[in-house]
């Protein structure tokens, strides 16, 4: 019985090392270096900012209509515009699947 919790402790002592041994050691300069993004990448990050900040340019634009720091006549000369650039942000991003057409089941 003592034989075995000692082989028990020993292996689970050799657990913890073997897991904890990647966050002990000193970290190299070249193993911190991030890719590049590739193109594909760079266009949906700037999808996405631009998307970010369409939506950002409308909550303002509601939140100062709702606070009365911008006028009914304003608002509704803006708003358009403001849901048109988020729409196609959002489009942008997302681009509608391709679908195979429906074969009619048979039965």
């Amino acid at each position: 019985m003592t034989a075995a919790l000692i082989i028990g402790a020993i292996v689970a002592a050799a657990c913890v090392a073997v897991v904890a041994l990647p966050f002990l050691r000193e970290p190299k300069a070249a193993d911190d270096v991030l890719d590049a993004p590739g193109e594909r990448e760079q266009r949906r990050l700037a999808g996405a900012e631009e998307r970010d900040r369409a939506l950002a340019a409308l909550k303002e634009l509601e939140f100062d209509h709702r606070t009365g720091k911008v006028s009914d006549d304003d608002y509704r000369a803006q708003v358009g515009a403001l849901r048109r650039r988020v729409a196609d942000a959002v489009r942008a991003l997302d681009p509608p699947e391709r679908t195979e057409p429906k074969v009619p089941a048979r039965g």
